[in-house]
């Protein structure tokens, strides 16, 4: 199962509020989520209009949640170093990646030419 960390629409069309949830990538916008990880209000006063739960939002992180773009932009506004982690593992997997297709990569040139 995929998981996305995500917003959820909620209140009118000309009052949107937002909760920060973690759910299936299959989901509808404002389907069912497995848990409320923060909320975000942009009709909000300016630095009351959202609140976060970083630890939770670290965990599903660690378990192998992406982040939405918009969610992303609010946590690094509170976290900047969680975002700078998100963004190490992911250099670094990508680099273990190349490394092992290099790796390989020479593997078969050598048994090509024994």
């Amino acid at each position: 199962m995929a998981l996305v960390i995500r917003m959820r629409q909620q209140g009118a069309n000309s009052r949107q509020r937002f909760r920060v949830v973690i759910t299936d990538i299959r989901s509808p916008r404002d389907g069912k989520y497995i848990e409320k990880l923060g909320w975000y209000n942009p009709f909000g006063a300016e630095g009351k209009n959202y609140q976060l739960d970083l630890p939770r939002i670290q965990f599903w992180i660690d378990q192998g949640a992406q982040v939405s773009d918009r969610v992303k932009s609010l946590v690094k506004r509170l976290a900047p170093e969680v975002v700078q982690q998100m963004t190490a593992k992911k250099v670094a997997k990508t680099e273990k990646a190349r490394v092992k297709k290099a790796t390989k990569k020479k593997e078969t040139k050598k048994a090509v030419k024994a």
